[in-house]
């Protein structure tokens, strides 16, 4: 566990002594750059090497340590397995602790006051604001807009920029694996103006039936939001071909990255999205706070979303001036406390490297995969080639909230249910599907006892 300077961030000694810890043959490559060179830590048990399982540079006992609630018991007296990452992520201790230092050394509102603390406040949620663009790839801080979440981040583009775009019989491009998220806000601005939601098929997989993607482009097409990696199926979509189909027909897009965003490395420049928005607690933050990159003239040209404090230059009651992006779509007091956690988290995982979670969990993922297929009477739902984190099945002679059930008497959580994503499960003729879900704490024996209470109940 890391220590604190005065303003709760590590120093670079101790992001170093971090570093050796977790990576033991870490170098110092210079002063500005750190390389590391992990150590692999083979497992010993049968079924996991015959499946080449722990290849991968990572040790989780390490990460794990980092997150208390990893040890909690629950009152049946089962060890918790978490495998709902996909409905929100655990915390590690250096975000806990930077939250709590918040709270006892900074409490201020930001942006107001002439005194040390709202400075210290201001610093660090304008330092996170940083930490945020560095991790996506932005080009500047000004490119990040704290919102609440996926949610309230795409309905802030909905309104503020495509709603004044439309007009009656104009298009927006969604694709059928969304989250209600993602749908819900385009049908309520499709139904004040008049526009039509138009929808992107799958194949049998569950990938993007990407020729079918772009013959829906039209000229009346004003813009299109598709998900990175599907919540309910784990689909990882063609994301930059995507992106250069709606550009190639002159169409803005934005990216969903609520559940990519801890899996998978991402560079929005080289991406080329318009928007991209993600949720922190998805990605080992707190809950009740995201961000939504915009390019720089996207969000020069998109109005303000709420009015209010913070976000004005200039009032009378005859007009107000307002300040530029992203002040103009932060009206009131923002949730600084937890900005500055979702911070922290980013520079966790910075650390750990999301390269090194990437092929962790892709080997959990093939593992978990293998073991749950041979199980009698269970299918997979989603088995496109390219997948992240989501392991959706349904079981011959029992319904999903059984099985969810018979799972948690065993410690085991995971979601049963539609995952607010019934389009796509409807394409496959169900309501609720059992979806456990990785993140880089999870192990092999946590899907041995997943597997194992499955073929109980599939007994």
């Amino acid at each position: 566990m890391t220590t604190a300077n005065s303003y709760g961030l590590p120093d670079t000694e101790e992001i170093e002594s971090w570093a050796r810890v977790y990576f033991p043959e870490f170098e110092k490559a210079d002063d500005t750059t750190t390389a590391y060179t992990p150590v692999v830590l083979p497992h010993s048990e049968a079924t996991k090497a015959t499946s080449n399982f722990g290849t991968s540079n990572f040790d989780v006992n390490r990460v794990r340590a980092d997150f208390p609630i990893l040890n909690e018991r629950l009152s049946n007296g089962k060890q918790l397995i978490w495998l709902d990452n996909g409905a929100t992520t655990q915390k590690p201790r250096q975000v806990i602790n930077r939250i709590s230092h918040y709270y006892e050394h900074e409490n201020s509102n930001v942006h107001r006051g002439a005194h040390e603390l709202a400075a210290r406040s201001t610093d660090a949620y304008e330092a996170s604001r940083e930490t945020v663009a560095k991790f996506l790839g932005a080009p500047s801080k000004d490119n990040i807009v704290f919102v609440r979440g996926t949610t309230e981040g795409i309905n802030l583009v909905a309104n503020s920029f495509v709603k004044p775009l439309l007009s009656p019989g104009d298009e927006i491009l969604l694709t059928i694996l969304e989250h209600h998220a993602n749908i819900v806000p385009w049908q309520l601005i499709a139904q004040e103006t008049g526009a039509v939601i138009k929808v992107a098929p799958v194949d049998a997989t569950g990938q993007i039936i990407l020729s079918e993607y772009a013959r829906l482009f039209s000229p009346r097409t004003k813009f299109t939001s598709v998900t990175h990696v599907s919540n309910a199926l784990g689909t990882i979509t063609p994301i930059h071909e995507m992106v250069q189909i709606a550009h190639g027909h002159g169409v803005r897009i934005l990216v969903d990255g609520a559940q990519s965003v801890a899996h998978t490395p991402l560079n929005v420049s080289t991406l080329d999205a318009d928007f991209f928005v993600f949720s922190g607690h998805k990605i080992f933050a707190p809950t009740g706070i995201g961000a939504v990159y915009g390019k720089s003239d996207v969000l020069e040209e998109a109005k303000p979303y709420q009015g209010g404090g913070n976000m004005i230059r200039d009032v009378t009651f005859e007009r107000t001036v307002y300040n530029p992006a992203p002040s103009k779509f932060e009206a009131g007091t923002g949730n600084i406390a937890d900005a500055i956690g979702l911070g922290a988290a980013l520079d966790y995982v910075s650390q750990v490297g999301l390269g090194n979670i990437s092929a962790y969990e892709h080997e959990l993922l093939d593992y978990a995969t293998c073991e749950l297929t041979r199980i009698n009477g269970l299918h997979m739902i989603g088995t496109a080639k390219e997948k992240a984190s989501v392991l959706s099945f349904v079981l011959d002679g029992t319904t999903t909230e059984q099985v969810g059930k018979h799972l948690a008497n065993h410690g085991i959580a995971v979601r049963a249910g539609h995952h607010c994503a019934q389009p796509i499960l409807r394409h496959y003729g169900l309501e609720a599907t059992v979806r456990p879900t990785l993140a880089f704490y999870n192990t092999a024996d946590e899907i041995d006892a997943l597997v194992k209470a499955v073929r109980e109940i599939a007994k």
